[in-house]
This record gives C-alpha cells, structure tokens and sequence, in this order.
C-alpha cells in the first residue's frame, strides 16, 4: 500500500503502518492522522514526539500506555488517565499513536 504526501508515494504495510521509518516527517503524520479520523493537536504531538524519541534514542523501546500516562502527566504537569490518552488515540495509545508517529508495528499484546 501506499500514503500519497505532497505529491511523494510512501509505501506502507496493510495496516498503514510506515515500511521504512526513515520517510516520516510531520507532513506524513497528518496525512496518517487525517487517514485516522484524527486531527493532531498539541498533546497529540506530545505523545509522537515521545514516542519517537523513546523508539529512536532507547534502542528501539515502544512503551504501553501505562507507561506513557506516566511521562505525559510529568510532561503536562497534571496527572492524566487512560481515558485522556485514548481520547487523543482512540484505537489505542501505543499502537495508533506508534502508526502516526511513524514506529514499526508493535508486537506488544496491548494493555498493561
């Protein structure tokens, strides 16, 4: 499959997600987001931004949701729940959020 971006064929899986991690950008997140029904926000780019830089800068890591409730109330300075991370990624915050954060697929069964 392919995600067309600024006139650009990104090759994608059959689940949407990115073959090669290199071709991210932000103009690849929305394109993907908007493809998710989501329109990114501030929060929103937050938790990609954390999740990139967990995946790229922690040799590979894709935290769960517990995990990133955890840096983003810190990040925030409020403390947050689950219900606010999947009302930004309703199909599930690691997983949805990984997709449009550019991050390979994660094998990790979801939840805790």
């Amino acid at each position: 499959m392919t995600l067309e971006v600024n006139g650009t064929a990104i090759a994608t899986d059959e689940k949407g997600y990115l073959e090669n991690t290199d071709d991210w950008n932000e103009d690849v997140a929305k394109a993907m987001a908007e493809a998710e029904g989501i329109e990114l926000t501030d929060r929103h780019w937050d938790v990609i931004n954390y999740l990139r830089e967990e995946y790229f800068e922690n040799h590979g890591n894709q935290p769960n949701t517990r995990t990133i409730i955890k840096a983003m109330s810190a990040q925030w300075g409020e403390k947050i729940k689950q219900s606010d991370l999947y009302a930004l990624f309703p199909l599930d915050p690691s997983k949805q959020g990984g997709k449009i954060a550019g991050l390979p697929e994660s094998r990790r069964k979801g939840g805790y």
